[in-house]
Parts: C-alpha cells; sequence; structure tokens
C-alpha cells in the first residue's frame, strides 16, 4: 500500500523540481491541495487517470494517479481495481474509461471540457457517410464521442494510427478507409503510408459524391492506398503554421522540433520528429538531443513538467497555446469532483456495447 507523503514532503520534493513555476507561498498551498487529494483518493478507493496535456500541478508524481496518453490511458482504464476513475483530460476520454468500465463510477472535474474534434462529427454523420460508402471500413480517432464510436469498426490514437489503418484494410481487404474525424491526421497517416486522401462534399447529393469518388479512384494508381476524410480539426493544433517552424529556427539556431501529428501537414513535413504525446515524451530521453534545444508543437502545458524531468534537455516552449477544455482541470476542481463525486459519466447500455467493440479492438492492436 502506498504511503501517503505528508504536507511538508511534498513541498519539499515540490520546491526542488517546480520551484521555477510557482513562488515559494504557492508551493505551499498547491502541496496542502496535493494532501488533501491523495488522501481523497485513498479514501474513495479511486484511480486518478491524468493525460499529459495536464498543468504539472497536475501530472506531477506528487499527485497519485497514472499519467499517459489516450492510448496509454484506455489501456490503463481496463485494467484498474479501483471503484472510482478520476478523468483529468476532456470528456471524450471519460466517456472511453466509462464504455471499457461499466460498472465503475466514471467522473471529470468539469462538464465544460469539451473537444473540439469530438464536436466536429456525430453517428449520424458516420451512419451517412458509410451509406455513400459502402463496405469501406471506418477508422475513428479515439477523440470522438460515444455516440460516433458505436457507429465505426476500429478506434486509433494518433500514435497507432497508420498501424490501424493497415490492420483494418486486411481485415476487410481493401485498400480504402474511412478515417475520422482529423483532417490533419488523416493527412499525414496517409502522407505516411504514401495514400491518396480524398474529403467528400457532404452538402451535395449522395449521387454525385459516390460519382465523383468513382473518378477519384479511376484515376489513381492502381493499388494505391485512398482515405476518405472528414474536416474536423484540433482547435489547437490547427494554429500552428510553417512560419512557426522557420521563426523559431531563427531564433533558436540548431532547435530540435517535434510536433503532434494533429498540426497541419506543411508543419509536420518541417519539423525534426512527429508523434503521439507518449512519442514525444520518449522521444526526450533519446541521446541524440541531449543538450540541445527542444521546441513542442502541441498542447504548452506538457512542457512544464518534461523541462523538471530532464534538466539536460534545454526545453523551449515555442509556441503558448493552452487548449480551454484541458484547462477546466485544476487541483480545485479536482478536490471537488471527489469531494462531491462530481461529474459522473453516464453512456446509455445500448450504446456503451457498440462503442466498446472499436475500441477494444484499438487497444488490442499492438
Amino acid at each position: 500500500m502506498t504511503k501517503l507523503l505528508t504536507q511538508e514532503e511534498i513541498y519539499n520534493s515540490l520546491k526542488t523540481k517546480y520551484s521555477q513555476y510557482s513562488p515559494d507561498f504557492e508551493l505551499q498551498i498547491k502541496a496542502g491541495q496535493m494532501a488533501k487529494l491523495n488522501r481523497l483518493v485513498k479514501e474513495k478507493n479511486a484511480v486518478i487517470l491524468k493525460h499529459n496535456y495536464m498543468s504539472w500541478d497536475l501530472q506531477c508524481d506528487e499527485v497519485l494517479g497514472i499519467r499517459g496518453d489516450s492510448l496509454e490511458l484506455s489501456r490503463k482504464a481496463t485494467e484498474t481495481d479501483a471503484d472510482t476513475i478520476l478523468f483529468l483530460g476532456v470528456k471524450f476520454m471519460a466517456e472511453t474509461a466509462k464504455v471499457l468500465n461499466p460498472k465503475k463510477t466514471v467522473l471529470i472535474p468539469s462538464l465544460k471540457a469539451g473537444c473540439s474534434l469530438a464536436a466536429s462529427i456525430t453517428g449520424a454523420d458516420v451512419r451517412k457517410l458509410k451509406q455513400i460508402f459502402p463496405g469501406i471500413p471506418v477508422v475513428a480517432y479515439v477523440n470522438t464521442d460515444a455516440d460516433t464510436k458505436s457507429e465505426v469498426d476500429v478506434c486509433c490514437a494518433s500514435g497507432n494510427a497508420a498501424k490501424v489503418v493497415r490492420w483494418a484494410m486486411k481485415e476487410w481487404k481493401t485498400n480504402k478507409v474511412i478515417f475520422l474525424p482529423d483532417k490533419f491526421l488523416a493527412q499525414n497517416v496517409a502522407n505516411e503510408m504514401n495514400a491518396d486522401i480524398y474529403f467528400p462534399n457532404m452538402t451535395v447529393d449522395p449521387k454525385e459524391v459516390q460519382k465523383d469518388f468513382a473518378l477519384r479512384v479511376n484515376n489513381s494508381v492502381p493499388n494505391t492506398p485512398i482515405f476518405i476524410g472528414w474536416e474536423g480539426k484540433c482547435e489547437v493544433h490547427e494554429k500552428f503554421t510553417p512560419h512557426d517552424v522557420d521563426n523559431l529556427r531563427h531564433d533558436f539556431p540548431g532547435v530540435y522540433i517535434m510536433a503532434h501529428p494533429e498540426c497541419p501537414p506543411e508543419v509536420v513535413k518541417k519539423v525534426d520528429f512527429a508523434g503521439s504525446t507518449g512519442e514525444m515524451i520518449k522521444k526526450v530521453t533519446s541521446p541524440d538531443i541531449q543538450d540541445k534545444q527542444v521546441a513542442f508543437f502541441t498542447e504548452c502545458a506538457m512542457v512544464e513538467i518534461l523541462a523538471a524531468q530532464h534538466t539536460n534537455v534545454l526545453q523551449v516552449c515555442s509556441i503558448q497555446k493552452r487548449c480551454p477544455h484541458m484547462a477546466q482541470n485544476n487541483l480545485e476542481t479536482v478536490i471537488e469532483a471527489l469531494e462531491k463525486m462530481q461529474f459522473e459519466i453516464t453512456v446509455p447500455e445500448d450504446l456503451r456495447k457498440s462503442a466498446e467493440l472499436p475500441i477494444r479492438r484499438m487497444i488490442a492492436i499492438k
């Protein structure tokens, strides 16, 4: 059983690692909040799942819980024996945890923590796509609501998207896939696979879309993989531009730049490494970038914890872009969530069962 740290022990640890982010009196306050939160975790037999986009005072080791990206936390959600899961992320992530753990209580600190990608598509949209493109497997980014997941064949995360697409094409014996909803992730994965990509105009007659797609297929190189995409975007990652890359290289010669594949493909092509948050965190330990300045084109909160953990890497937080939905999570709202057991995520059982299969398929694909 993990021994709880005292408030003083937590404060001393925070002072050593995070004094560059908060003045001393604030570290003392945070230490008290963390000690209280950890006691609640034990009392409620809860587990906290912490996405990599949380602020440092939620991600840090002094707060009990599991840290990871969407794929890793999806896997961990299936392994916990806790009665309550408190998900520090956004609503679709907590929904995913509930789909996988129907008998557990799943909480989220704020119901305002949405996602522009998840909001860009619905289950009804997927049903329409399947009618227009029958027999083509549907891959949905895990950044989607349960309603959308319930209509697809398999989910993916940014770190395993190409692997999942290849699996789906092999399983359905086709070179075509419907990939939803992130436009830029679809383009980046298509580029990785030397595939064509087609964005259907959903405002016109479906028969016109079918004719246009058939013409596109006929004009493509035989056996070339073909993606059918959607126009969803992450409101954070879409803000990064190729000029940002150029300006950063001008101001910091030799800087090593990493980008999330939700960034526009014009950005991904110009950086040194592209990958999921988990892959970027792993890359920080690579010998070839030690003692270099490293910039991250992703949600900026992730950089704080990395800078504290990897002092031999000279971090550059590039451009400050904070997700307003992720920012709904803070020590105050997290403590209140466990104190009041709010806000509980529920998924209707018929919807949950339909959404579970594509998620479990994603988790099973190694």
